[in-house]
């Protein structure tokens, strides 16, 4: 509970911090409404709307309300999916206020001694650290390999978790060996024509838990016509940090990031995570403040392109592609839609593979439920969440589910683990599938 004090404080820098004339533009129309999943999902309760937190903001800051645990409960249970933008007729920033909130709360109120130690290993010592990352998730690789997977499911001790982790347990992908990760290429040449030199955000999760699908990115792109370099020195793209109330950390990791890339002479700079490349692109308005960095974070941000966009700007879908007779759907990444306006493109290149039915998804663009790490926090909500999007998957028939952000893919595996379809139905991410359509047709090799 936050103590007078605290709530003091809070309430000083809401005044101080929080963008008013951005409060002010939200007119109380109500469009966000049918857009938001925790309205629907809670019953349509109000201060689980956007214009009721930001109502609540607003309050917070003229004096009418306290910050109290009323107020951080409702920013908490958003998952920032940021659905509320694009059918906003104001064109509120809905995004940023959110992230500014949390950010005064977070760093003004006391919490318990567990979750002030888990915040900080994750926010200080796991994430801005790519060294510590390998470490941390080859651990994970050899509970997979060393048998020790095997033992703790048959005596149970996974019971121990809560559902949603055991379930997580069991979706998570095969975690390449730390020589693997630690040995990464930092160039790799075209395979076609050249078209494009770009550089590749690896980023931390993707270049560890999901370091295949990197490599399938990277090899897209090789077929696409790209010479890509990816430097060395960058690192976790601070989204995480900037949803979770740690602001200052996630500007430290954007200035990593900026230095990293901005000598490098290149077209782009290609994400392949909607999550990531969302936060990217927001970098100028992160550091839109420090006068050494603003004109720095808004060159960056004009380079980033998603690996949809760079594939339909090759035309990589007037290419040969193929896989065997399947339908297929397709389920948005909230911020690869809402943050970077990237809607059509997967689309596209699903559609352009032969042999495949592509069946559109009711509600593609609704949240799954991920968010970041949302699906633990906040297992409640994101499993109500996640069984709306399973029912409207179940309707399209589909062997394949296919999406753009790494969090997505596993939601969306979760999903088909508690519903029972692992037999009949797969999750995979979009450059994957790609990539599979493409070999099936064409036989080139690579030299890497």
């Amino acid at each position: 509970m936050m103590n007078t004090k605290e709530k003091q404080k809070i309430q000083t820098e809401f005044k101080e911090k929080m963008d008013y004339d951005e409060l002010l533009n939200c007119m109380r129309c109500g469009f966000c409404l049918p857009s938001c999943p925790t309205y629907i999902e809670s019953g349509k309760d109000e201060a689980h709307s956007p214009r009721g937190r930001i109502a609540m903001m607003k309050a917070v800051v003229d004096g009418d309300i306290e910050p109290d645990e009323d107020v951080k409960r409702s920013l908490d249970l958003c998952l920032g999916c940021r659905a509320c933008e694009p059918v906003c007729p104001s064109g509120v920033n809905y995004g940023h206020l959110l992230e500014q909130a949390r950010d005064i709360i977070y760093q003004n109120s006391n919490q318990s001694l567990p979750i002030k130690a888990a915040r900080n290993m994750a926010f200080e010592h796991l994430f801005p650290n790519q060294k510590r990352m390998i470490g941390f998730t080859s651990l994970v690789g050899f509970y997979q390999r060393s048998g020790l997977q095997n033992v703790t499911r048959k005596t149970g001790l996974l019971n121990l978790f809560p559902e949603t982790l055991r379930t997580m347990e069991k979706v998570l992908p095969a975690i390449p060996k730390k020589s693997e990760m630690q040995n990464r290429p930092r160039y790799l040449p075209s395979l076609t024509e050249e078209k494009k030199k770009v550089a590749f955000f690896s980023g931390c999760l993707m270049d560890t838990v999901f370091m295949a699908t990197n490599d399938a990115t990277t090899k897209l792109l090789q077929y696409a016509g790209c010479e890509i370099i990816v430097p060395e020195t960058q690192g976790c793209c601070g989204a995480l940090h900037g949803h979770s109330g740690e602001r200052e950390r996630a500007k430290e990791m954007a200035k990593k990031n900026i230095k990293a890339f901005e000598d490098e002479q290149v077209d782009y700079i290609i994400t392949n995570a909607g999550g990531c490349g969302a936060f990217l692109v927001d970098y100028d308005h992160l550091l839109k403040d420090e006068p050494n960095w603003a004109e720095r974070a808004l060159a960056f941000t004009k380079k980033i392109k998603d690996i949809t966009s760079i594939l339909i700007e090759l035309n990589f879908h007037q290419l040969d592609l193929q896989l065997d007779e399947q339908i297929i759907t397709y389920q948005d990444s909230c911020h690869l839609k809402n943050g970077q306006k990237t809607f059509m493109e997967p689309r596209q290149l699903l559609q352009s593979i032969k042999g495949v039915e592509y069946v559109e998804m009711k509600d593609a663009s609704r949240c799954c439920g991920s968010a970041g790490i949302y699906n633990i926090v906040e297992s409640e909500m994101s499993m109500q969440i996640l069984e709306y999007k399973m029912e409207q998957t179940k309707k399209t028939n589909a062997k394949t589910i296919v999406t753009a952000n790494p969090g997505c893919l596993l939601q969306m595996k979760l999903g088909i683990e508690k519903e029972g379809l692992s037999e009949e139905m797969e999750a995979v991410h979009i450059v994957d599938i790609l990539l599979k359509a493409y070999e099936n047709c064409n036989r080139l090799t690579t030299s890497n």
